[in-house]
């Protein structure tokens, strides 16, 4: 059945196996609503299709809030523990062991990429690190799908700027207040 009201489809019908109804209003001029419908054989995978819907969204508000982007695959990780690690041999003071835990740190994500992806961890992290020296490229990160190439430019893995900030500053916060409760860093201490 339809009905036309002020050039809007509204359709109702069945669907599927189970004869379930729904409602669709369609050509509604002027508006910014859009819904999405998600099934699934269980509830499980409607919860993480709704999750993955969520992420994708999330994905697209931080692109509109900031389009800058950065490379993906652990590639910028690597490069920042790079670029630490340069700063920590600079400094001759006991700082520079704070610094190197941090690069180690930033390390953990390709190397848990690598892990996941059943490569050796340490050896593909190790490799990866020195090619990106080496080259001076760093858009070099972890080939998760074994497509050949650890440019990540190449296999267009990207990453928002604003999320990849945002991940280091709330690890970095909560190992602040972890120091902070086990009174290794007292308050007041500079930032």
């Amino acid at each position: 059945k339809q009905w036309y009201q002020r050039r809007v489809a509204i359709t109702a019908g069945g669907f599927g196996t189970t004869k379930d109804r729904m409602l669709v209003i369609e050509d509604c001029q002027n508006t910014r609503a859009v819904t999405m419908f998600l099934r699934g054989s269980n509830q499980m995978i409607v919860q993480e299709a709704k999750r993955s819907v969520w992420d994708a969204m999330c994905v697209i508000r931080n692109l509109v809030r900031d389009s800058r982007i950065v490379y993906g695959g652990g590639s910028n990780e690597i490069a920042c523990a790079v670029a630490v690690n340069e700063q920590a041999d600079k400094i001759p003071t006991i700082e520079q062991y704070a610094m190197r835990a941090f690069a180690d740190a930033l390390e953990s994500v390709p190397m848990a990429l690598a892990e996941n992806s059943g490569l050796h961890p340490f050896s593909t992290l190790a490799e990866v690190k020195s090619r990106q020296i080496k080259e001076k490229n760093p858009r070099l990160g972890i080939d998760c799908m074994d497509k050949g190439t650890c440019d990540m430019k190449e296999q267009h893995v990207i990453e928002t700027l604003i999320g990849k900030k945002q991940q280091i500053m709330l690890a970095t916060q909560l190992v602040r207040m972890i120091l902070k409760i086990d009174d290794v860093r007292s308050p007041g201490e500079s930032e």
